[in-house]
């Protein structure tokens, strides 16, 4: 027995030494709750003060030990935004020589915020001001954040590697949520590679929740480990003991690497520096190492330790991310104006080649736009702390009011500035302007006061284009069948006096029934479709009432509680027919139909204010479907992982999901693509919190209202939607006789969400153009022009070109300009330089991962 233990002891020994010490990192911040703790004059304050108080900190321990130099962690660049707006050239230097040092760090992120409700590209925009700072003072920032929330979105991954990150951390609140607190302390991988369907990641440090709330570990203060920390040091040096002991745990935490970030809390402000540097020194012996952490640090060393960590490619749904519809028609304008935003850039790009100042007036404008991206969906939308739900408000509606009021500006001066450019001829032209990268034929609008009747003359064909006037509101347009507009280009078109050929309307309506050569439905007074059919697919049936609801219903008491039906601009181009009711609100309902293009248009609006949770919903006669929809530069399939699709089986919220530009219900042989441009979110049939409907055929279009309750009584959110009475709703339907195909819903949806548009020519130059215009083009039909744009810093430095490839395979495809490519640079999506480019030919041949987006910047001759 005695031998057996002289061998257990010998080995165990063996065992120890062989064991490489372990590293602890203590982080710390001030978690920011703008506009939720403070409104924002008291956060920028104590943004300031904070950064003034830890640069003098900093300095003061500069000849401590490196593990016990003081340093902190700013939440979003927004902090050093601040930090340049308030103080002196000289101090802001200051402060980058400590970011330059790593005394300081900061993420690409603007603040904390929600992600599952915004647009792809907003998330983008909303890192802007950081890739500025990266190239103007010449650094990188390698982190991207998210806190508080329970989920997490998949796409967001690939968006953030994108843009040059490739560390983040997240921590819950554990609060607040529908998602028990024993589910977020099950979690699998505290420590993993968060991976896009590309394939490109960040490395996540996301810990189960080990306490009972937010000052744990999992939590977003995990190094402060009580709400009112009255004895941080003593606290902290204990929670290195349960650091150490975490550590190296074969089925918890199988590394000897660990951290725990976040102390500041819901505090306005946090001044702790000497009680992290005590509690490091505490802490430190012989077996371990206890570092003050500027978080970078301890990924680097994850990195270089462990190189081989899982990875997962899962959606965690959406919880404080719905809080944004409790206002929806303010968030909904700025969905709109995300998506303006890429017919304006792109006019603006073509106006660059010849003007390389036009977006100089704008400066200013776009910046503020930028940061408003990062700031609106920041995560205080539950609306429930000391800063009232007026103060709340009001702040959305301004930044809303900077991202709309830049995005219009853009596209008139940029309209206008391309019509001016163009040489009149001796009758009145106009262009018809696509702003996406393939050749289309649609509709397009001009507002129109002049002589009538006319002919549109197509100035390339010299054939008449099929032609109407119609009526919005109080401004009059000739409505076009404008065909074959080239990828980023324009087609002009001649107005000459004289009675347009004569053409069969677009559609007929007969009572309740309306047709044209694609789809026949029956549209009821109180806006309901009762009926759908798919004339190209032998008359199909297409609605199947569920729950006594139908397609494009809002909550309707009878299908037939409305005024009259009224046929609105019928034509040889279009035909709407218009419904009105008042149940279960006042609403108006009108659906449009081509006589050239397989559109079901559908634009919904609601003239009363509404208090309780509305939605619009779309029930199609499809046997055991599956559900995809655009979430975050990504393509998700809506089922469990465990049945091949994108949402975690663990963890996570299956109620409301990401609703972008589409979401498609089909089957192998058959399916309906719904175009979204208003509605955040949308639920699969009857799918709960915890339960995802995954077979269901109904789309639950989210119009407004307060998702959640919160201790039973106060619902989280803006109230009543702030009051507001007014509210849009466009979608579009179509169907397809075949199995899904991911870029067909796109070029469906960017069709109906990016409209042609048109406007006159009045430029004065003799220099000749042609009757067409292109900008660019992509040799592979499935990778697509996501945004086009004059550089940040200005249009000397090129165009930024960004693509998507839907196809699931990589692929090279060659892009070519309207002029050679004299030098090309792939970018972050932020527009910093990555590696160079060579052209070939005048082009430029790309290089895409399955699924992935990429970003260029191009300078041509």
């Amino acid at each position: 027995m005695k031998n057996y233990l002289i061998i257990w002891l010998l080995l165990g020994g063996l065992y120890a030494k062989s064991q490489p010490a372990k590293r602890i990192y203590l982080a710390n911040d001030d978690h920011t709750d703008y506009m939720w703790t403070a409104n924002e004059a008291p956060y920028d304050s104590a943004f300031v003060h904070m950064l003034d108080y830890y640069l003098d900190q900093i300095d003061s321990t500069r000849n401590f030990p490196a593990d016990f130099q003081t340093r902190f962690n700013c939440d979003g660049s927004y902090w050093l935004r601040t930090y340049e707006k308030y103080r002196s050239p000289a101090q802001f230097d200051r402060l980058v020589r400590a970011l330059r040092s790593g005394h300081i760090s900061s993420p690409l992120t603007t603040l904390v915020s929600t992600y599952g409700a915004q647009p792809t590209e907003a998330v983008l925009r909303g890192m802007y001001y950081a890739g500025q700072l990266e190239r103007r003072l010449g650094l990188r920032f390698p982190m991207a954040v998210a806190m508080e929330n329970q989920t997490m979105p998949l796409g967001l991954s690939s968006l953030w590697a994108g843009s040059g990150a490739r560390y983040s951390w997240r921590g819950v609140c554990g609060c607040a949520s529908r998602i028990p607190n024993t589910s977020l302390a099950q979690r699998r991988h505290p420590l993993y590679r968060y991976t896009g369907l590309d394939g490109s990641s960040v490395i996540m440090k996301w810990h189960s929740l080990l306490g009972t709330n937010n000052v744990s570990l999992g939590g977003y203060a995990e190094a402060r480990q009580e709400q009112v920390s009255t004895d941080p040091v003593g606290k902290m040096t204990r929670f290195v003991d349960d650091l150490d002991r975490i550590c190296g745990t074969p089925l918890t935490y199988p590394y000897h690497v660990i951290g725990a970030f976040g102390f500041g809390w819901d505090d306005l402000a946090t001044f702790v520096s000497p009680a992290f540097i005590t509690a490091a020194q505490n802490g430190t012996t012989s077996q371990r190492r206890v570092r003050v952490s500027n978080e970078v640090d301890f990924f680097d060393d994850i990195a270089s330790t462990y190189p081989r960590l899982p990875a997962e490619s899962l959606s965690y749904g959406n919880e404080w991310d719905t809080y944004s519809v409790s206002m929806n028609e303010t968030t909904a304008k700025v969905r709109r104006a995300t998506e303006k935003l890429r017919t304006a850039e792109a006019l603006a790009s073509v106006v660059s080649l010849q003007d390389k100042s036009f977006t100089n007036a704008l400066d200013q404008e776009r910046r503020q736009a930028w940061e408003a991206f990062g700031l609106y969906w920041e995560h205080n939308w539950t609306a429930d702390g000391p800063v009232s739900q007026k103060d709340r408000a009001e702040w959305q509606i301004k930044i809303q009011n900077q991202i709309t009021g830049y995005t219009d500006s853009l596209f008139r001066r940029s309209l206008a500035t391309l019509g001016e450019q163009i040489p009149r001829a001796a009758r009145p032209r106009f262009f018809v302007f696509n702003p996406l990268s393939w050749e289309r034929s649609d509709v397009a609008d001009l507002e129109y006061n002049g002589i009538e009747p006319v002919r549109i003359i197509d100035v390339a064909t010299g054939r008449e284009a099929t032609s109407q006037v119609v009526v919005h509101g109080e401004k009059k347009y000739l409505r076009i069948w404008a065909e074959n507009i080239p990828a980023v280009g324009y087609r002009l078109f001649e107005i000459q006096p004289g009675l347009p050929a004569k053409s069969a309307q677009a559609a007929s309506v007969v009572g309740d029934y309306f047709q044209n050569p694609f789809f026949k439905i029956r549209l009821r007074r109180s806006g309901v479709i009762s009926e759908w059919y798919d004339r190209k697919a032998n008359n199909r049936s297409l609605v199947k009432a569920s729950d006594g609801r139908y397609l494009n219903d809002l909550g309707q008491t009878a299908l037939d509680e409305g005024e009259p039906l009224m046929v609105e601009n019928a034509g040889p181009v279009s035909v709407t027919l218009k419904a009105v009711s008042r149940q279960p609100v006042l609403h108006t309902v009108r659906i449009t139909l081509f006589k050239n293009s397989p559109r079901l248009e559908i634009q919904d609006s609601i003239q009363e204010n509404f208090q309780d949770l509305k939605t619009w919903t779309f029930p199609f006669d499809l046997n055991t479907p599956t559900t995809r929809h655009e979430e975050l530069g990504a393509i998700l399939t809506a089922k469990n992982e465990t049945r091949g699709g994108h949402y975690a089986s663990q963890n996570a919220r299956y109620d409301w999901l990401t609703f972008n530009h589409f979401a498609d219900v089909s089957n192998d042989t058959y399916g309906v693509t719904l175009s979204n441009v208003d509605c955040s979110f949308f639920k699969l049939g009857g799918s709960t919190p915890d339960s995802l409907r995954e077979n269901a055929s109904q789309i639950h279009a989210l119009a407004g209202g307060q998702t959640d309750p919160y201790r039973d009584t106060l619902m989280l959110g803006i109230y009543n939607q702030y009051g507001q009475k007014d509210f849009l709703y466009q979608f579009a339907l179509t169907t397809h006789q075949a199995p899904f195909d991911a870029t067909s819903a796109m070029k469906f949806s960017l069709e109906h969400q990016n409209p042609l548009v048109a406007a006159m020519v009045t430029g004065t130059t003799s220099e000749a153009t042609g009757p067409t215009f292109s900008l660019l083009t992509v040799s592979d039909p499935a990778v697509l022009l996501w945004s086009v744009k004059p550089a940040e810093e200005g249009s000397e430095r090129g165009l930024i070109a960004r693509f998507w490839n839907f196809n699931p395979k990589a692929v090279q495809p060659t892009l070519k300009l309207v002029r050679p490519v004299r030098s090309a640079w792939q970018t972050t999506h932020l527009e910093t330089d990555e590696q160079r480019v060579n052209p070939t030919k005048g082009g430029l041949r790309m290089d895409f991962n399955q699924h992935q987006l990429k970003t260029y910047r191009l300078v041509v001759e």
